[in-house]
């Protein structure tokens, strides 16, 4: 479990623990303090925490201290490292956010060699394998991940909480997170976005969609990134020598956000637990390991590839009902030696197409998905 790593790294270090808002991070926390003789959380959110926060004023016998949302604090690396710097021994510290606390430009202090990283994204299927839902894909195609949406009774009811969600992002995180002036533009790039997931994304057409130069469009998606919103997956050039194009293609944390396509919408889910899958291997293995696209100048293209040590470990496709071979995929596996997976949702049957190409059912490949 996610959770006896944690307890393992704050034996060592303070322990990071990111990821979107909402994805269950102070309930994980929680969870985390019952392990504890004496722990305290608090929240950077609340007034009356954020005057303990700012006093140092836990007491003395506190063994785990919790500090939710801390990136909002002005200079918080500094303070954070002064309190790491100076805690009795006895003491392991637990710092949650909504935000990439690993990137933030604050203060400019450096926590290199203090902290562990772990990621908390929304369910996936592999979490899923021991429940009542292991086998129920349109659910998360319909809900998406987050805990609250997917475990609603009704649609009707995760469709209330992703509405109050985007506003809550929009109109809260991504103005405590910068200064925006306009929010109007912010939407309009999520409202286009949704629509073309699996595409490489032009700041350039974006820009002209929106009204707003290209180097603010660059500007408001490094801000979604920052914030859990939505993630980039670059294209794989080393040893590919004519895969060149240099656009992202952007996927949403949060598949429920995706245009009700069916095809988006998989892709979408494919991505977030390939995703989560590279996290779980950079996080608690260490391993240099990277999601990647394939697409040549001439438009050949496969979605997903995963690297390791920037050698490529294997190909994905997927594909919401097409059980025929994608030319694309068979192009580059036989062109550069590479095992590749059609991954398939509406299928009932998995074969080998060749010795390195195979077609599998999406269920039973993402279920297994998880180092944990």
């Amino acid at each position: 479990m996610q959770s006896d790593y944690i307890l393992k790294d704050l034996a060592k270090k303070m322990v990071f623990l990111v990821g979107p808002r909402q994805a269950g991070k102070t309930w994980l926390a929680k969870e985390i303090t019952k392990s504890f003789q004496h722990p305290v959380y608090l929240n950077y959110d609340r007034r009356e925490d954020r005057t303990i926060i700012q006093s140092e004023g836990w007491l003395e016998l506190t063994d785990l201290l919790v500090i939710d949302e801390l990136h909002k604090m002005p200079n918080w690396k500094q303070y954070i490292k002064g309190v790491f710097d100076t805690k009795p021994q006895h003491m392991a510290i637990l710092v949650t956010g909504s935000a990439r606390l690993d990137t933030f430009k604050s203060g400019g202090e450096s926590l290199a060699g203090r902290y562990f990283l772990h990621h908390l994204l929304p369910l996936a299927p592999a979490e899923l394998r021991d429940t009542s839902f292991s086998q129920d894909l349109d659910r998360l195609l319909q809900r998406g991940g987050f805990p609250e949406p997917f475990l609603s009774d009704t649609d009707q009811e995760a469709d209330r909480w992703r509405l109050q969600y985007t506003n809550g992002l929009i109109r809260e995180d991504i103005l405590d997170f910068e200064q925006i002036h306009n929010l109007r533009a912010i939407q309009l790039i999520l409202d286009l976005l949704c629509d073309r997931v699996g595409s490489p994304i032009s700041y350039a057409s974006i820009a002209g969609d929106v009204g707003i130069s290209p180097s603010t469009v660059r500007k408001y998606l490094q801000i979604l990134e920052a914030l859990y919103i939505v993630f980039r997956v670059t294209p794989f050039t080393k040893n590919v020598a004519r895969s060149l194009l240099k656009e992202p293609k952007i996927y949403f944390f949060d598949t429920g956000m995706v245009a009700n396509d069916p095809g988006k919408r998989f892709e979408n889910l494919v991505a977030t637990c390939l995703l989560k899958y590279v996290y779980e291997r950079k996080d608690y293995a260490g391993q240099r390991v990277a999601l990647h696209y394939l697409r040549t100048k001439e438009g050949k293209e496969v979605d997903f590839c995963i690297a390791k040590d920037s050698i490529i470990e294997y190909l994905l496709e997927a594909k919401y009902a097409n059980k025929n071979v994608d030319p694309a995929l068979k192009y580059f596996s036989e062109k550069y030696k590479l095992k590749a997976i059609q991954l398939v949702k509406e299928t009932k049957r998995e074969y080998k197409i060749n010795e390195r190409i195979t077609l599998q059912k999406a269920q039973n490949f993402l279920v297994e998905l998880s180092v944990l």
